[in-house]
């Protein structure tokens, strides 16, 4: 999740970190509710909670396009964005499509493609 909001950040992109953990890093959010209005879109990487849960947080927020990182992936996931009717993208690592032309990223990103999962 660090190399994406440095990704997203370098690209100018406002990003908000919603720190969740039982030890929040400074500076951070430790609520989705305490997130700003006006938010188009959200990366969720949350690890020790159930990611459904926040999904239906960030509805509450107004978040209508919402990325699972794909190692958070969870069936009840899917189902909480079909159920507030959000676009929901999972099984993908968001640095294969942010990550440079030169990384583990690309690499990643070359087999995604060469197996049609890009």
């Amino acid at each position: 999740m660090k190399w994406t909001i440095n990704e997203l950040t370098k690209r100018g992109k406002t990003v908000h970190i919603v720190d969740l953990s039982d030890k929040p890093a400074e500076g951070t959010l430790q609520e989705v509710s305490a997130l700003p209005d006006g938010i188009q879109g959200a990366v969720i990487g949350v690890t020790n909670l159930q990611p459904a849960d926040v999904v239906e947080a960030l509805a509450g927020k107004g978040i209508n396009n919402i990325w699972v990182h794909w190692m958070t992936k969870t069936p009840e996931v899917k189902e909480k964005c079909g159920q507030y009717q959000l676009q929901c993208l999972t099984g993908r690592c968001p640095m294969m499509y942010l990550g440079g032309s030169i990384s583990i990223h690309a690499i990643h990103r070359g087999i995604a493609k060469l197996a049609g999962r890009y």
